[in-house]
């Protein structure tokens, strides 16, 4: 059963936040690179992407809590088929937040919105759940320029915080540390420093495997 919906955008220490998560006992905690290392998970996300209604708890079978995309771009949906589970809006400077999209994911997002038939079926089915929240989201197929980038941030922050109770809500910014977080989910602040992983290092070595065919290998592994 979910118990923790990410509702943040990627980019916005997603990869630390959950690892920090499972560090706090809500694990597993759905990622995007979960879906890259389990390419039978793609069903699950055509399900919640093309079908109605969607049966949320086939999508998050297996795991308690969940940042990045695809997960989070179906907060709103995830906020109201489990009413128990907190939410947590992770965010950063919108223009840093912009120039780190623009150095990981919007390649990847060109990668897989531009493809034609002779493109590799998983890249293919990988496409049909990405291509359709890229362009939702941005209005585009390709890349938005920063003013339209940072504007969407801005618009999907607002969103967040205005759809949310909020003693539903915590908003959260890396850097602040275990003790906001633990507050929110009423947990005792762990002996270990929170979790530093270098998310644009490891999106760039999975982004390689991916392109050349291989299963990407887990940032998670060291995380500690």
């Amino acid at each position: 059963m979910v118990q923790l919906i990410g509702a943040g955008f990627p980019r916005t220490g997603t990869t630390s936040m959950k690892a920090a998560l499972e560090r706090l006992g809500l694990g597993p905690c759905y990622h995007m690179y979960e879906l890259f290392s389990h390419p039978e998970h793609l069903a699950r996300w055509e399900h919640a992407v093309h079908d109605d209604p969607v049966d949320w708890d086939r999508v998050t079978e297996g795991y308690a809590s969940g940042v990045d995309w695809p997960f989070s771009y179906f907060w709103r949906d995830l906020a109201a088929a489990y009413p128990q589970a907190k939410v947590l809006l992770t965010v950063r400077d919108p223009h840093r937040w912009y120039a780190s999209m623009a150095a990981t994911i919007v390649r990847q997002a060109e990668m897989v919105t531009g493809l034609d038939e002779g493109a590799p079926p998983a890249l293919r089915r990988l496409s049909g759940v990405l291509a359709p929240i890229w362009k939702d989201v941005f209005d585009a197929n390709g890349a938005p320029d920063e003013k339209r980038a940072v504007e969407v941030f801005e618009a999907h922050t607002a969103a967040v915080t205005e759809a949310v109770p909020a003693e539903r809500l915590l908003v959260y910014e890396i850097g602040q540390g275990w003790e906001p977080l633990c507050a929110f989910l009423g947990v005792a602040v762990p002996d270990t420093p929170f979790p530093h992983l270098n998310d644009t290092e490891a999106m760039h070595r999975v982004m390689a495997d991916f392109e050349a065919g291989r299963t990407p290998a887990s940032p998670f592994e060291t995380s500690g």
